[in-house]
């Protein structure tokens, strides 16, 4: 009895995945939609969760009133401007780790030993030496996200097949050349990786940067709300941080279907 061959759809590393957008949408309706259902009915207590409905109703009001902008544009300046110094000083070092033996000689046990150290609990320290304003937040998000994205970058250069440098190599390509269309591009899915991973650490730094001498900022907003105990703009404040992410989980993706076209 013969078998029937099945074709297997492959993609560089793995399996060609297929685009299911409305399977991701329809997850959070069920899941807002369980959550108004039980606490419209009494199956889950108003003091432990609002209802969704009181929740839009309070984006509404801080719309209105103009506090929405008030509190989005300072947290996404800072976070902005503290990621984007952290990430790109940490793919610079990264990639330097990566290619120079003296560099990662250097370098691997000094970042091998800030790594483990919770970013949150240097936050006094960033404020004694650059003081309770912007620079303190600044420092903080930007030194959280260094870190980790340099880890990525190096083990995403570590990672790039060596057949490809080494046949590279017998075509004569430059050491130049090598790196930039060989080196650079096959480490470039490691390195976005990680920077989902930084940017998920540099919101968590935001918050906690922002509740800490912060007039506006969504972690000023939600510490305000949880001293009062008020949950619907509790819950409005973690669900700005939610769609924050996912937008930047968003950009990252647009940003891999564009430098990683060449995967098929």
């Amino acid at each position: 009895m013969s078998e029937t061959a099945k074709e297997v759809l492959y993609r560089g590393g793995g399996f060609s995945p297929k685009p299911r957008r409305w399977v991701g949408f329809g997850v959070f309706v069920l899941l807002i939609g369980l959550a108004e259902w039980g606490t419209r009915t009494g199956w889950i207590s108003p003091l432990t969760l609002p209802k969704p409905s009181d929740v839009m109703k309070t984006f509404g009001e801080l719309y209105n009133s103009g506090l929405l902008f008030k509190h989005i544009v300072p947290s996404l300046s800072r976070l902005f401007v503290g990621a984007l110094m952290g990430v790109t000083i940490g793919v610079s070092v990264g990639v330097l780790i990566g290619l120079f033996s003296y560099i990662r000689a250097g370098l691997v046990p000094l970042v091998a030993a800030i790594f483990p150290i919770p970013k949150i609990a240097l936050l006094p320290l960033f404020v004694i030496w650059f003081g309770i304003g912007e620079g303190s937040k600044y420092a903080l998000i930007a030194f959280g996200t260094f870190t980790p994205t340099v880890v990525a970058t190096y083990g995403a250069v570590d990672n790039v097949d060596r057949t490809l440098i080494r046949m590279g190599q017998s075509f004569g390509l430059t050491w130049f050349s090598i790196v930039r269309k060989i080196v650079l591009p096959g480490a470039m899915p490691g390195i976005l990786s990680g920077l989902r991973i930084s940017l998920a650490i540099a919101i968590i730094l935001l918050v906690a940067a922002e509740m800490l001498g912060a007039e506006y900022g969504i972690g000023a907003y939600i510490l305000e709300a949880g001293s009062l105990y008020d949950l619907e703009r509790l819950f409005a404040g973690v669900i700005m941080l939610s769609v924050l992410g996912v937008l930047l989980s968003a950009v990252i993706g647009l940003f891999e279907r564009r430098l990683l076209d060449w995967r098929v």
